[in-house]
């Protein structure tokens, strides 16, 4: 992965973000480092953009899949509104678990399955 010193120098904004969008081509790499580097899901979208093999984002999408950065969420290629969508929910969801259904403050939690407070 070329420019890991990029990464690096962002891990901080990534790690207090409450959701990443990773866009990556070529190999794919991009979305495994970051993957490792923070705690929040992780959406990858591989690209249909790049030279030699990148076979139109197959390969990155491919990449992306066989990833070893456990719970890395991967959308079709050049999917970035697919990403959008899956990062909003997922903060969504995170955020509803945290306060109540007012967005105050909740003692109680909420059922993953089907969303209601308890």
């Amino acid at each position: 992965m070329a420019g890991l010193h990029r990464v690096l120098a962002a891990a901080d904004d990534l790690r207090a973000a409450d959701s990443v969008i990773v866009i990556a081509g070529m190999e794919g790499a991009l979305a495994s480092v970051v993957g490792g580097l923070v705690e929040t899901p992780v959406i990858a979208v591989p690209t249909s953009t790049g030279y030699g093999a990148a076979l139109e984002g197959v390969t990155a999408l491919l990449a992306m899949l066989t990833s070893c950065a456990a719970g890395l969420t991967v959308v079709n290629i050049d999917s970035g509104f697919g990403a959008a969508l899956a990062a909003y929910r997922l903060t969504r969801r995170a955020s509803r678990a945290q306060t109540g259904p007012a967005g105050e403050e909740s003692p109680r939690t909420a059922d993953t399955t089907t969303g209601a407070y308890r």
